[in-house]
């Protein structure tokens, strides 16, 4: 021993505690999977679960308010809360809020997730009233992990992340009640085709530590202008992270899994992927391609027009095909990411990334609320096997159930970018951006894929109010108090975003300016 001594390690508490809270409260939930008698369990997860994330929101608004945004990354340069992770982390947990609304719908869950299904100890569980309440916390490191992924300032941490996110998912999307074979195909679905991503992601990380001879971002970036020699590690490394993003996403030509694992797992489930994740790894995706490889963008730019435009087109005119409400919504969920994919495109100068990352977090913030609400109207739709899947089902539903018809008929049209809506304005937002940014070609091919994306929507709408109902026409489940706060919410949320956007937009603006950039 030459008497070296290792410095402790600075961790800024107070600018982690959001996050922290979430993590804890899932330990906790732990604890009273172990200690507490089954029928308390529920009684004492949903409390924990919904104040632990409403208290890390009010911890992060706090921050804000009373420290105002940092300036520096935290945790010793690994974790970077700036403003698009501050504005990230909000909208995580309010769209985090909403889901477990809708996830404290039991009926949903299987009975026990171990039992083969239609076996004895299935039938068992089921009249036992045994309920799958480890649901919460897994909810909860799900979470956690999505507000990590886009704060990781450095590539061993978003690693990390990505694992803490995804793995609690892939054990969620097997816990349908129903249709559980179909459930726990999507899981193994999902968990084979997210390790396969994950590998991507640590060799494309392995390779950038090869050419940096670093892991943390800026380090990288500094790199690209004094290494030389090594732009096979570089180029190799770069597509390989961007392979294990763009997975999450849903992007084309990596979105094979989404329409099997939206339709298969959970319907509650099903809008927490589609609304949380999404916002998750679109935060990551800037924070590597804009911070770490901004300097690069020569290089990826062509790659990504690629990626956006088959994103788009595979979304919608694939969803033109599908006759299963889960699924058509999956490959609108494709297309909407392809959307955001052309403002991701429009770097530049500083101001114009400003513009095109305020418009990426308004974007991700009227479609999160909109597709949750879609979904929760699907939970409410049932047939003899449990939700109305098939298209055919809905015909004639506005003469059924007109209010939860017109609900569901605006939330398509939020969709489609009708004016008034949400999703007009978000739509502009980036396509203006993207114009901004010299992508005119791609906004032409995202307006065209919008209007062929319109067509679907508008097709579920003309079936459910312009056709006649059938004999044995699906039922509507009678909502949950949680439920049918879910579905006002979103649709008040909806109405907000379309017709006073500008508190949004400006909120978004002045993350946007906080970036911490090179």
């Amino acid at each position: 021993m030459n008497g070296t001594t290792i410095p402790a390690p600075t961790i800024e508490y107070a600018l982690l505690a959001p996050m922290l809270i979430v993590f804890g409260a899932a330990i906790v939930g732990v604890l009273v999977e172990a200690f507490f008698p089954r029928y308390l369990r529920k009684s004492v997860h949903v409390p924990l679960t919904l104040l632990a994330l409403a208290g890390a929101f009010l911890m992060t608004v706090l921050q804000v308010v009373m420290e105002g945004v940092p300036t520096t990354p935290s945790a010793m340069g690994a974790v970077a809360v700036d403003g698009p992770a501050l504005f990230v982390w909000g909208l995580i947990l309010v769209l985090a809020i909403v889901s477990a609304l809708l996830i404290n719908d039991e009926d949903q869950f299987v009975a026990q997730a171990a039992a083969v299904p239609g076996s004895a100890d299935e039938e068992e569980a089921v009249r036992s009233g045994y309920a799958q309440t480890e649901v919460y916390p897994l909810l909860l490191f799900s979470v956690g992990g999505m507000m990590l992924f886009p704060a990781s300032n450095d590539l061993l941490i978003m690693f990390v992340a990505l694992e803490v996110l995804s793995l609690p998912l892939y054990l969620l999307c097997g816990l349908a009640r129903r249709r559980r074979l179909l459930s726990q195909e999507a899981s193994l679905k999902y968990f084979l085709l997210g390790a396969f991503s994950s590998a991507f992601f640590l060799y494309g990380m392995a390779l950038m530590y090869g050419y940096a001879g670093s892991l943390d971002l800026k380090a990288i970036s500094a790199a690209l202008g004094t290494v030389s020699g090594q732009n096979t590690l570089l180029l190799a490394g770069t597509a390989m992270l961007g392979v294990g993003l763009l997975f999450k996403l849903g992007a084309a030509p990596f979105q094979a899994w989404k329409p099997d694992v939206y339709q298969g797992a959970p319907t509650a489930i099903t809008a927490l992927m589609a609304s949380t994740v999404l916002v998750s790894a679109f935060g990551a995706l800037l924070r590597v391609f804009w911070v770490a490889l901004g300097n690069l963008d020569w290089e990826w730019r062509p790659v990504m027009w690629g990626v956006a435009i088959l994103t788009m087109v595979v979304g919608a005119i694939l969803a033109i095909t599908q006759t299963e409400i889960k699924r058509m919504l999956a490959y609108s969920s494709i297309a909407h990411a392809g959307f955001i994919l052309t403002g991701v495109i429009a770097t530049g100068a500083f101001e114009q990334n400003q513009a095109a990352l305020s418009a990426i977090l308004f974007y991700l913030a009227a479609y999160g609320f909109t597709t949750i609400g879609a979904f929760a109207v699907v939970t409410m739709v049932r047939d003899a096997g449990g939700e109305a899947g098939h298209l055919s089902r809905w015909a004639g539903l506005g003469k059924r159930a007109p209010i939860l018809a017109g609900v569901f008929a605006f939330f398509l049209l939020a969709f489609a970018g009708i004016p008034l809506t949400s999703g007009f304005f978000g739509k502009y937002a980036v396509f203006s951006a993207a114009v901004a940014g010299d992508a005119l070609p791609l906004v032409v091919v995202g307006v065209v894929t919008s209007a062929i994306a319109a067509f679907f929507y508008v097709r579920v709408i003309v079936l459910m109010f312009f056709s006649e109902p059938a004999a044995d026409g699906p039922t509507i489940a009678t909502p949950t108090i949680g439920t049918s706060a879910v579905v006002a919410l979103a649709a008040a949320a909806t109405v907000v975003l379309g017709v006073f956007p500008q508190p949004v937009l400006d909120l978004a603006g002045e993350a946007a300016s906080a970036l911490f950039v090179r």
